[in-house]
């Protein structure tokens, strides 16, 4: 008895597309769309069609290539033109995506919601931002997870909250503009107390009164509020305040300078330094071991030279120019090797003649096989 060979005749299957997917009416419908293509299309910069759609086609199955049966469209969406149902489809369905598209879109809006923080929030002992690599690292202990549904500024604002909760960090302030009456001016200076406002300047013009003031951002609309009921206006100067100068420390990890006068030492008084609490400490402990210590200035005569020392083989090695090409070195890469084996670092000498015994030994081995 022959056996009958079962194709799949009829069927054209479809690689490397985007599949838009919608269940209506008990059935998944699935049009076939050019990659990168939808989301252009549904932020209005693609306007034609056919440079989204790979044909005007409804499949129940776009890898298989299996066509939505006519009586389910009906059904669904109540009509058979195909154009029409794929654009309904291509607004109100889902992209299905693959495994590293979606990882890469999840790490790029975790970067995106953490630059939103770093923008909003500020550390309140030196009142200016934390850098992005400090936010990354605090949204990880907090066991953070990215929503690709949910917009990266509503998210920020739901990190900010539950960072507030275990670690000292707070909203930087935005700086308004608020303008009224002078005769209204004593019911807004109460207000202003209460909400913690700081004023930063006051100026009368006539018989209008111009404040420059800096308040939690939560506080605007009602701000905003009363100022209307006391016949006023505001106006928003800058979102986000906070102290210039931040430092990414990123670049500068393993960098240490040669300190000969402390700055901290040149500036403390009598008295003693301001106990931080317990939460403030260990934050600052971790961002001390990443800060860059400020450059010393070595004084020869009447020439200043900018000194520094590489820790990783306890030495010297001069200006910034020949601190680079120091770790291009033989001797600094040779005591990087001695460091993750924990071992103590090797002057230039001792280091040549250790890697000549390292050769010696080398040629041995080839010499005894």
């Amino acid at each position: 008895m022959s056996r009958s060979i079962v194709q799949p005749v009829g069927q054209k299957r479809l690689t490397n597309v985007a599949a838009v997917r919608l269940k209506k009416h008990g059935n998944r419908f699935e049009i076939a769309c050019y990659k990168n293509k939808v989301l252009s299309w549904r932020s209005g910069v693609e306007k034609d069609l056919d440079e989204v759609l790979q044909s005007h086609t409804v499949y129940s199955n776009v890898v298989k290539g299996v066509l939505a049966k006519s009586k389910d469209l009906k059904a669904a969406f109540g009509m058979d033109d195909q154009t029409k149902i794929c654009l309904e489809i291509l607004e109100k369905g889902e992209l299905q995506v693959a495994g590293k598209e979606r990882e890469s879109q999840l790490s790029n809006q975790f970067r995106d919601i953490a630059t939103i923080v770093m923008q909003k929030t500020i550390n309140p002992e030196t009142q200016r931002p934390y850098t992005i690599s400090m936010i990354e690292r605090l949204m990880h202990e907090i066991h953070f997870a990215v929503d690709s549904h949910s917009s990266s500024k509503k998210q920020a604002l739901d990190v900010i909250k539950e960072l507030q909760k275990h670690f000292p960090i707070k909203r930087s302030p935005m700086r308004l503009r608020l303008t009224l009456p002078q005769e209204n001016f004593n019911s807004l200076s109460e207000k202003l107390k209460e909400w913690k406002t700081v004023i930063v300047s006051k100026e009368a013009s006539g018989i209008q009164l111009s404040i420059v003031c800096e308040m939690d951002p939560g506080l605007f609309r009602d701000c905003d509020a009363f100022l209307r009921n006391l016949q006023g206006r505001s106006e928003i100067l800058a979102v986000s305040v906070h102290g210039e100068g931040d430092i990414n420390t990123d670049d500068y990890e393993g960098h240490e300078e040669v300190s000969i006068s402390s700055t901290i030492s040149s500036t403390s008084t009598s008295t003693e330094p301001k106990k931080l609490p317990e939460p403030v400490a260990q934050l600052t402990e971790k961002m001390e071991k990443q800060k860059l210590a400020p450059k010393t200035e070595i004084t020869e005569g009447e020439v200043k030279v900018k000194q520094s020392k590489c820790s990783t083989c306890d030495a010297i090695v001069g200006d910034t120019k020949q601190y680079r090409e120091h770790f291009k070195s033989d001797w600094h890469k040779h005591n990087l090797k001695r460091k993750t084996r924990q071992l103590p670092p090797l002057s230039a000498e001792e280091c040549a003649a250790d890697e000549e015994i390292n050769d010696s030994m080398g040629d041995l081995k080839e010499y005894s096989f």
